[in-house]
């Protein structure tokens, strides 16, 4: 498995909703999305407010091989919420 990490900008919106509303990558073999992968900091707001400016959070996209990997890059960079798109050298 090739994976690719995103950095997706979560402000103004509330719990997964900026993963949600995330296009995947048709040929993606699973992915997942939390401040575990990556954040901008701690939430200095409640649990039912929407997340301030700022305030990003990571997701990780598994795919089959190197060049699918390449095709996402792409995809998920012409995405509005994605802030950054990049391959993770550890599993190449």
């Amino acid at each position: 498995m090739t994976r690719i990490r995103l950095k997706i900008d979560i402000s103004g919106t509330l719990g997964d909703a900026a993963w949600e509303g995330i296009k995947q990558f048709p040929e993606a073999a699973g992915g997942w999305f939390s401040s575990e992968e990556g954040c901008g900091g701690s939430c200095e707001h409640g649990p039912g407010e929407r997340h301030l400016p700022g305030e990003w959070w990571g997701a990780v996209i598994e795919l089959e091989n190197h060049l699918l990997a390449e095709y996402a890059l792409t995809h998920y960079l012409e995405q509005p919420r994605v802030l950054d798109a990049y391959l993770d050298e550890r599993y190449r």
